[in-house]
């Protein structure tokens, strides 16, 4: 965040500090729409199959923080809204928005039966999500291609209390 000015996103861009003045009234703003922008919506899954629907959507955001920039945008936006009240309530809803879709499949699976319907949704995203952000921003540890099937069937499997068919697990 130290680097992310107005004057610096200016003189990159080739844009006047006026001009992006007209768009966004400060930095923040400005990193808010840039983090909006980076972190493209992920599929909205809901075929029926479970475990395949989760393997999707979790390779999807897999791919995401492994192959674009999204990761040090989510790096410095977090810095800036831990000390920004505003940027703290625009980092909620955006994270609110990007963890609906997962939580629809999740939701639905728990109507349809395919899951308990006593789990918490919430804590069902939190778990299949975590690992991916961990691994990439915390631990800096590459994610296998393997990381999301890996990561579905360890939940499923605590949710279900059944092994899923054809379950993998992660190397080492």
């Amino acid at each position: 965040m130290p680097g992310f000015t107005v004057e610096a996103v200016a003189r990159r861009a080739g844009a006047s500090k006026a001009t992006l003045y007209r768009h966004w009234p400060s930095a923040s703003a400005l990193l808010v729409d840039a983090m909006d922008a980076e972190f493209r919506p992920l599929p909205d899954l809901a075929t029926g199959d479970l475990r395949a629907d989760l393997i999707s959507f979790l390779t999807a955001f897999a791919d995401m923080l492994r192959h674009s920039p999204f990761p040090e945008t989510m790096a410095a936006f977090i810095d800036a809204a831990e000390r920004d009240p505003a940027l703290a309530g625009l980092h909620a809803e955006i994270t609110e928005r990007r963890r609906e879709p997962l939580l629809r499949i999740v939701i639905e699976a728990s109507r349809r039966g395919a899951i308990r319907r006593d789990v918490d949704p919430e804590l069902v995203v939190d778990l299949l999500s975590a690992p991916f952000f961990y691994r990439r921003l915390i631990a800096h540890r590459p994610i296998p291609a393997e990381m999301p099937a890996a990561v579905v069937d360890h939940v499923l499997t605590t949710l279900s209390g059944d092994h899923p068919a054809g379950a993998s697990r992660l190397p080492g």
